[in-house]
């Protein structure tokens, strides 16, 4: 018992813990979609904004809970690039893929979706003028050809008709939001704690997505409604959208962004197993042998120096975003 209390203690330390835990929560968003989807007629923003609504709360409960970290008041070039990481992590990123899934597969927007770790390596190659190590290249390989066989089965039946070129550009565009949300983080971390800035970019993103559904639809219909629909909104808002918002940002400022994107690969595979156990969805050969080689990158995956982790937080977010 003393030894995994002391091994669980050294991976959040790590930052490891952190990151395994937020691609679990991510992973589940499909889950709660499908069965929000499944349990009445609701359409994406209106789903959306269901999620967000019911985050906001939790989100500013993180801002004012951390007003005892000893923060620096919010500077207007703070605010603005607080603004510009919710405008494109959880308002467009989400945005673009749920307008995806309308044209796609779940497994092909999970496969397409989680490139977002090599362009999360593009940005910070780019901003930092820091080559990755060999290590890093080739687990994330490893974790790419993981994710390619444990999804070829899903691709090979979506074919590559107009619809499916359409919802794949729409996730893709999802993908590069977000992969430059994580390189935003990462830098702002240098300016203020963790829990502040998931609970200011987590309340940016919740007033945009509301803003938009107040524009395109009335808010009446969200109370007609069932009730199952609503329960699966509020699982995903908290599970799946405050806490793993939160582990992301813990996971960053102890692994840097390029090595929490990476363990983010475990996210498409985690969505698999949930879908068997509570959607009764079967599971491939492909999808096997695709969680061994991904499992197996990942152990492989060492956290970035600390010199490492200083550069990458004492950058300037401009020069990233």
């Amino acid at each position: 018992m003393n030894a995994l209390r002391s091994l669980i203690q050294r991976q959040m330390q790590s930052g490891a813990l952190y990151a395994v835990l937020a691609a679990l929560g991510f992973s589940f968003k499909a889950i709660f979609v499908k069965l929000a989807y499944a349990a009445g007629p609701v359409d994406a923003i209106s789903l959306l904004a269901m999620r967000m609504g019911l985050a906001l709360p939790l989100f500013a409960w993180l801002v004012w809970a951390s007003r005892s970290q000893g923060s620096a008041p919010l500077k207007l070039g703070d605010g603005l690039r607080v603004c510009l990481l919710g405008l494109l992590g959880y308002y467009l990123a989400s945005l673009f893929d749920f307008y995806g899934l309308q044209y796609i597969s779940a497994g092909l927007e999970r496969l397409i979706l989680f490139t977002y770790p090599t362009l999360v390596l593009v940005f910070q190659a780019i901003a930092l003028r820091e080559r990755p190590s060999l290590r890093t290249l080739s687990a994330m390989g490893l974790c790419y050809l993981g994710l390619g066989i444990a999804f070829v089965h899903d691709v090979s039946v979506a074919g590559v008709g107009q619809q499916v070129v359409l919802g794949s550009l729409w996730v893709f565009a999802s993908a590069v939001t977000y992969a430059l949300y994580y390189s935003g983080t990462g830098m702002m971390l240098k300016r203020m704690g963790s829990m502040r800035l998931a609970g200011l970019c987590g309340t940016a993103s919740s007033l945009m997505v509301l803003a938009h559904y107040l524009l395109v639809a009335p808010v009446g219909q969200l109370w007609q409604l069932p009730g199952a629909v609503w329960a699966n909104a509020g699982l995903m808002a908290v599970f799946s959208t405050v806490l793993p918002i939160y582990w992301v940002a813990l996971a960053i400022q102890r692994l840097g962004p390029t090595h929490t994107a990476a363990v983010g690969n475990l996210g498409p595979v985690l969505t698999v197993l949930a879908s068997w156990a509570l959607l009764s969805e079967e599971i491939s050969l492909y999808q096997v042998i695709g969680l061994a080689v991904v499992l197996f990158a990942v152990s492989r995956l060492k956290p970035q120096s600390k010199k490492k982790a200083e550069i990458a937080t004492a950058t300037e977010p401009a020069r990233s975003l």
